[in-house]
């Protein structure tokens, strides 16, 4: 496993160390298909894509074929592993709907105190549409957030209250950034982990939410 040399291969090898051996996990477009670099050695997880493939391995790499028929969420080449299959988009939604999905992990705008989620679209700008998402959100036993804890005009990514349009309600279980790790509980957003590189203090400064500090925050990697 390689080691992470940025802050998304940070958020990624971070987020791969969730899964659990034989998961079937979904790995939505963009940076979470990282997490396919940093998947631990002494586990074995399934990954599938809501068009219809479980056992996606990554892209080829470098002079090898590329397949012809088999792509990810995002439409990119992909390799499958032994024992890969492949079927139509409405078996893949019958068994994310019907709760076989693990784990899915994918990006966000805003994701809320209450554990609401905001990625398909921000008002006024153009949006391709909201695609599995909400099915994923909503079917899966664990939904991971992976994004940076501040947009490029600075801005907390995690608030009290989303107004963005929602893709999930109370379907978030854990966020994770750059500099910290987020556990959205019932409770409140406890802040479980923060990067080597960070402090407490922060993270507090840089969340748009209140956080529960417990007594001891561990470190991510």
């Amino acid at each position: 496993m390689k080691k992470p040399e940025n802050a998304r291969e940070i958020i990624a090898c971070r987020t791969a160390r969730f899964f659990k051996d034989g998961d079937l996990v979904n790995l939505g477009i963009g940076m979470p298909t990282l997490c396919l670099d940093f998947i631990p050695e002494d586990i074995d997880v399934w990954f599938d894509s809501e068009n219809g493939v479980i056992g996606l391995i990554g892209a080829p790499n470098e002079g090898d074929p590329i397949p012809a028929d088999v792509v990810d969420a995002g439409g990119r080449p992909s390799m499958m592993r032994v024992g890969g299959c492949c079927f139509d988009s409405f078996r893949s939604f019958g068994y994310i709907r019907g709760g076989h999905v693990d784990a899915t992990v994918l990006g966000a705008y805003e994701v809320d105190a209450e554990g609401n989620l905001a990625n398909w679209m921000i008002p006024g700008k153009a949006a391709a549409g909201m695609g599995g998402a909400m099915d994923l959100v909503t079917g899966a036993k664990t939904t991971i957030v992976m994004t940076t804890h501040c947009d490029k005009a600075g801005n907390p990514k995690i608030v009290q209250k989303t107004e963005l349009p929602l893709t999930g309600w109370h379907v978030v279980d854990y966020v994770v950034s750059e500099l910290a790790v987020i556990h959205i509980t019932p409770e409140g957003p406890v802040l479980e982990e923060i990067a080597p590189t960070t402090t407490v203090e922060e993270v507090v400064a840089k969340t748009g939410c209140k956080l529960i500090i417990p007594e001891k925050v561990g470190c991510m990697l």
